[in-house]
């Protein structure tokens, strides 16, 4: 898909990994709504591409609330003539013990995590691509991309991370499926499993867990960058190609325990 002139919408785009695909897919002729709880970091992203001439708009947005979301949506498609991709950015994060020093795993955080990162993602994506399906095709019958935020905790998650990789194994685990389905409408679904990324959402991870982390990534031996994050999502949409598929995204790291 050309991204040229295209809708584009990216949850928890006021920051991070979502920051970082705002700034690329602007930079590319996209048009994209931000959509992220962080109002001043949101409206400062957006006003300082407005003044550049790119099409920006910002919409505080909760992930997880049906009418916030439709109301991201509905901004993409009545101020950019549709929404024709849609960018999974919005997480969180905890380090949490199933049986802590004094007590088990708050039940409360294990729900909001999966709420949050799980569902909505879910709820973005079936938002999103009911726009979607209403676009006019092009030349390769496209209408739609949707590309996810794993993380490789879905795959080798460590001690304390329970929540976190059940969120992130979730989405793994829909990614195939709704390609399947959505095939029909020309939509296309991705997901991206990043490993360590110099993002807000590491930032929050106790001390010893981030230096744990970060030396176990072989090549190169350093944090992630946001933008290689956003170059690959980049990739993902302009390459017909890519579908239903989980790349990861994390200079061979396979994480131990702990």
């Amino acid at each position: 898909m050309e991204l040229n002139d295209k809708g584009v919408l990216v949850t928890g785009g006021a920051s991070g990994l979502g920051e970082a695909c705002v700034r690329l897919l602007t930079h590319a002729g996209a048009r994209v709504v931000i959509a992220d709880l962080n109002s001043d970091a949101g409206i400062a992203l957006a006003t300082e591409h407005s003044q550049t001439g790119a099409s920006t708009l910002f919409v505080k947005t909760n992930v997880v609330e049906e009418e916030s979301l439709k109301a991201a949506v509905r901004t993409a498609v009545e101020n950019f003539g549709g929404l024709h991709v849609l960018i999974n950015c919005a997480g969180i994060g905890i380090a949490e013990r199933v049986l802590g020093k004094s007590t088990p795993h708050s039940l409360e955080s294990f729900r909001k995590v999966i709420e949050v990162n799980l569902i909505g993602t879910f709820n973005a994506i079936r938002l999103a691509a009911a726009e979607m399906a209403e676009n006019t095709p092009g030349e390769d019958g496209e209408r739609g991309v949707i590309i996810n935020t794993a993380s490789v905790a879905a795959f080798d998650g460590q001690i304390g991370q329970a929540a976190y990789s059940a969120s992130k194994g979730g989405i793994v685990g829909m990614t195939l499926p709704i390609a399947r389905e959505l095939a029909r409408y020309g939509i296309r679904v991705m997901t991206i499993a990043p490993g360590l990324f110099d993002t807000p959402l590491l930032a929050g991870l106790p001390e010893p867990a981030r230096i744990s982390l970060g030396q176990q990534v072989p090549f190169p031996q350093r944090l992630g960058r946001p933008a290689e994050y956003a170059a690959l999502a980049k990739h993902i949409i302009e390459n017909t190609m890519l579908n239903g598929e989980v790349i990861r995204l994390d200079g061979g790291i396979r994480m131990q325990p702990k």
